[in-house]
């Protein structure tokens, strides 16, 4: 017992000495404080994951695009998203998983971040992700807390008019092209897409002023022309080098969400869709393989959308989009030379005419999925593919080429094919409402914050999924 305390005497001589004792409660494990860039790395981080996603509770729209279809349970197919509360979780993921932790790497970086051009370089790299967030949650939902979001202190955020967010969206992108300088450093490693590249995201932000100048297109003709315009002057994606993809590995946490969601939990839940699998075998599309497994008979078959289909009757999804490292593809210049073609369509002074643009996204697609130019040149020169003879007109043109290079990117598809109303998609079999054309708000807003979210469906035409949104017009 002696002993004992001759041993205690000591360490209590010690604890007696120290002159904060609180810090007797610091968890060594768990650090006190974080950086900006580990804030940006993860609002990156599940930004991509989100969108790259196959989870059903979170990310639905290859089932609503009909790339995919389910094999058991169909709920999501035959649009079940109130009992399921996909908007919910959607809703969730974008505003506290991505944007508040951009908004919290954009505080941190005035105390972190010393230099002053270097801050500069980081925060507007960091607004443009957060423009890039803006632009799915408005074609999403419409109408949403924006002005008033993000304040903790608000627990009853307005909502803001969806056209005029996405108005503020491009003066915000002309406010970060401005302010990046090239030869200068920024955010390195913790930009896991360009590691800090500042020429890279000038480029990615006019692609990305490109995107946005299209999608509004038919809400403000004015508006967009001159965004347009002004994006493919400033520099726009030039190559498949410029693609902006995150770079997963091959060790968790850090893997493909579509490896994690379909063979690391060993689920067979998907098949590919007809829809998809139709049209690219009526095309004779070089990317088939690409995209997909054969089925038993050793062709590519797909099930009907929102009907049951067993995994083994039909194709799948190709082997390479499931592996573990398998990059997340958020803007590419497949879809920038798409959005070219279109805005030379309308008329726009873009220096390049539809039919170059659009055969150059096809070319594109196709090599950056590993297929071949001589593929791609055969695939143009069929009547019902080059531009000048394909069915119908530009919209429907661009808009069916432009779904099927959106393989894998299933919320863009949706986006653009809203829009351009190409392909007309079917409603699914059994379908529990209309085809979805956006998603409704929030359960917990009805709860907590209703008389904002009923002035904002009203404004809107009514919190139902068959709402045409702003940049939907026709």
């Amino acid at each position: 017992m002696k002993k004992i305390i001759v041993l205690l005497v000591p360490i209590l001589f010690a604890m007696g000495c120290t002159k904060d004792l609180s810090t007797l409660n610091n968890d060594p494990k768990k650090p006190l404080s974080v950086t900006s860039a580990s804030l940006f790395t993860k609002a990156q981080h599940n930004l991509v994951d989100i969108l790259t996603s196959a989870n059903v509770n979170r990310n639905v729209f290859r089932l609503i695009e009909q790339q995919w279809q389910e094999t058991t349970y169909i709920d999501e197919s035959q649009y079940d998203f109130n009992t399921r509360t996909i908007p919910d979780n959607l809703w969730d993921i974008f505003y506290r998983d991505v944007l508040n932790n951009f908004e919290a790497s954009r505080k941190t970086m005035a105390v972190d971040v010393t230099d002053a051009t270097q801050r500069q370089n980081d925060i507007a790299i960091l607004d443009i992700m957060e423009v890039y967030t803006w632009h799915y949650i408005v074609t999403t939902y419409g109408n949403v807390p924006y002005s008033n979001a993000l304040n903790i202190d608000n627990s009853f955020p307005k909502y803001d008019d969806a056209l005029t967010i996405y108005a503020d969206l491009l003066k915000r992108l002309d406010t970060d092209i401005a302010a990046l300088t090239i030869g200068k450093e920024s955010l390195g490693n913790a930009d896991a897409i360009y590691a800090g590249d500042v020429t890279q995201w000038k480029k990615f932000a006019n692609s990305l002023k490109l995107k946005l100048a299209i999608t509004v297109s038919d809400a403000n003709p004015t508006l967009a022309k001159t965004a347009a315009e002004s994006a493919v002057a400033s520099g726009v994606f030039t190559a498949n080098t410029d693609n902006a993809k995150f770079p997963y590995v091959s060790a968790t946490p850090n893997t493909n969400p579509v490896w994690v969601d379909l063979i690391q939990s060993g689920r067979l839940d998907f098949v590919a869709a007809s829809t998809i699998i139709d049209k690219m075998n009526a095309l004779a599309d070089p990317r088939l393989p690409l995209y997909f497994t054969k089925d038993p008979s050793g062709g590519y078959s797909g099930g009907t959308p929102g009907v049951s289909s067993a995994y083994p009757n039909f194709s799948h999804t190709a082997i390479t989009t499931t592996a573990p490292a398998f990059p997340g593809n958020i803007l590419d210049y497949s879809e920038v030379q798409f959005l070219v073609a279109e805005a030379a369509a309308r008329g726009y002074n873009v220096g390049s005419t539809a039919a170059l643009s659009y055969s150059n996204a096809i070319t594109a697609s196709i090599l950056d999925w590993g297929g071949t130019a001589a593929a791609a040149t055969a695939y143009l020169a069929q009547p019902n593919v080059a531009y000048v003879t394909a069915a119908g007109d530009y919209k429907e043109k661009i808009g069916t080429q432009k779904w099927i290079a959106f393989y894998n990117r299933g919320i863009d598809a949706w986006v653009d094919q809203r829009r351009l109303d190409f392909p007309a998609l079917e409603a699914a079999e059994d379908a529990l409402s209309g085809f979805p054309v956006r998603f409704t708000y929030p359960v917990k807003e009805q709860n907590v914050n209703n008389t904002n979210r009923l002035a904002a469906a009203a404004a809107i035409g009514g919190d139902v999924v068959e709402t045409k949104l702003f940049f939907d017009k026709f």
